[in-house]
């Protein structure tokens, strides 16, 4: 019986929820889904300019399992680029470093209840619009 997965630790959410195609507007559009640890893994390498054994420490996951995951993103952005396909960002096997929140109104993404204020977007007053980024 294989071990259990750990969970890789992320530091905070996407921004979005995903991305769509641009000029495919009559077809419906397929999606390709990513999880959160596979964009992390995306985020750290090509964004932040870490070295793939940097980023495993920050996700505490060993070298080879960073790798994989790495990998996994790289493929999952060419099917959506290459096939013209939607990219969803959702799910995985991770664990936030603090409390992450989505308002269900402006979609804006907030760090712990105590930083929730209103926006002008959405005027947003309750802590009841928020939605808590977790599995």
């Amino acid at each position: 019986m294989p071990r259990p997965c750990k969970c890789r630790k992320i530091s905070s959410p996407p921004l979005m929820q995903g991305f769509k195609p641009f000029g495919i507007t009559s077809v419906p559009v397929t999606s390709v889904n990513m999880s959160l640890e596979e964009f992390e893994s995306f985020r750290l390498v090509n964004y932040q300019k870490k070295s793939q054994d940097e980023a495993a420490v920050l996700m505490q996951v060993s070298r080879p399992t960073f790798t994989r995951i790495y990998n996994r993103a790289l493929s999952h952005i060419a099917v959506a680029f290459a096939e013209g396909r939607q990219l969803l960002i959702e799910g995985g096997n991770f664990q936030l470093e603090n409390d992450w929140y989505r308002c269900r109104k402006c979609c804006r993404l907030i760090q712990g209840k105590s930083n929730h204020f209103p926006c002008a977007a959405c005027e947003c007053y309750n802590d009841e619009e928020l939605v808590p980024i977790n599995k």
